[in-house]
C-alpha cells in the first residue's frame, strides 16, 4: 500500500463543497470518481479541511491510498485528464504512511477578497464580494490586529461546527489593497465552521461604523455570538496555503 498527497486548485463556485454530499456535486466526490477509474479500486480522499459550497483553493492538500503502481508524479496528469477544469491538480506525490493531510497541518493560511468600485465586476463575481460602501481601513487594521494571539473562539463557530477544543492561535491577521480591491488574509494552526467568515462579516460591520470596534474582545470574554456581525458570503474566501513539517504548499507550487 502507498500513501499519495496531492495539492489541488479549484473554483468552488460550482459546487457543493469540498466533502461529498448527498445532493449536490462535491469536489471530494469528482475526484473520488477518476481515482476508481486510474485506480481500478474505491478510494477514499482526504483533504486538509472541509472548505464549503462556494469557498475556493489555490493550494489544498490530500492524500489518498493506493496499490496501484503508477508512478506517483502522474496522477496529477492522469487525474487533470478528466476533472472539470475548474478543478486541476497542481501536484502529486508519494508520501510517507504517517502523514495526514488533516490532522498533521500545522498552519492554514486563507484570504478573504473584497471589490470596492461602484459596480460589480464580471470576472470577479464568483471570488470577490462587492461592497459598494465606505469603509473605515483603519479600523479594518485594527480590528484584525486583535486576533492575534490564543483566544477562545468558540463565539467564531457557526452552528453545525463539532470539535473538542474551540481554542486555536491565530499567527497573523491584516488586510492589504491594491485599487479597488481590499483583500483580508489570516494564518493560524485551526479555524472553526465559517470562522473566517465571520470574522470578515464583523470587521465590515466594524468598517462601516455599525457595530463597536471591540466586538472581538466582547466575543472572546463572554463567547457569544450576539457581539459579532453577520457571516460574510462564501465566495469571496480562498485557502491560500497549507503548511506541514516538512512539506510547505507555497513552497513546492513556487518551485514548479
Amino acid at each position: 500500500m502507498r500513501r499519495i498527497r496531492l495539492i489541488l486548485e479549484y473554483n468552488g463556485a460550482a459546487y457543493a463543497g469540498w466533502q461529498v454530499q448527498q445532493n449536490g456535486v462535491s469536489i471530494q466526490g469528482l475526484l473520488e470518481k477518476e481515482l476508481n477509474k486510474i485506480t481500478g479500486a474505491a478510494t477514499k480522499l482526504t483533504g486538509s479541511g472541509r472548505t464549503d459550497s462556494g469557498v475556493h483553493a489555490l493550494a489544498q492538500v490530500a492524500h489518498f491510498d493506493t496499490e496501484s503502481r503508477m508512478e506517483a508524479g502522474k496522477f496529477a496528469f492522469a487525474l487533470n485528464a478528466g476533472l472539470p477544469r475548474d478543478i486541476r491538480v497542481r501536484y502529486s506525490d508519494e508520501t510517507d504512511m504517517n502523514f495526514h493531510a488533516r490532522y498533521g497541518a500545522y498552519m492554514k493560511h486563507y484570504r478573504y477578497a473584497l471589490y470596492t468600485g461602484p459596480h460589480s465586476r464580471a470576472f470577479l463575481r464568483d471570488t470577490a464580494l462587492h461592497v459598494h460602501a465606505k469603509l473605515d481601513e483603519e479600523k479594518l487594521q485594527s480590528a484584525a490586529a486583535k486576533l492575534i494571539g490564543t483566544h477562545d473562539f468558540r463565539a467564531f463557530m457557526a452552528a453545525g461546527g463539532r470539535v473538542k477544543s474551540t481554542v486555536r492561535e491565530i499567527y497573523s491577521s491584516a488586510w492589504s489593497s491594491c485599487g479597488s480591491l481590499l483583500y483580508y488574509d489570516i494564518e493560524g494552526n485551526g479555524f472553526l465552521y465559517n470562522m473566517v467568515r465571520i470574522i470578515v462579516g464583523t470587521m465590515l460591520e466594524i468598517a462601516k461604523g455599525a457595530i463597536f470596534g471591540d466586538a472581538f474582545l466582547t466575543a472572546f470574554k463572554t463567547g457569544s455570538r450576539q457581539a459579532l456581525g453577520a457571516t460574510a458570503p462564501a465566495h469571496g474566501l480562498t485557502l491560500v496555503r497549507v503548511c506541514y513539517e516538512g512539506f510547505d504548499t507555497a513552497k513546492v507550487l513556487g518551485e514548479l
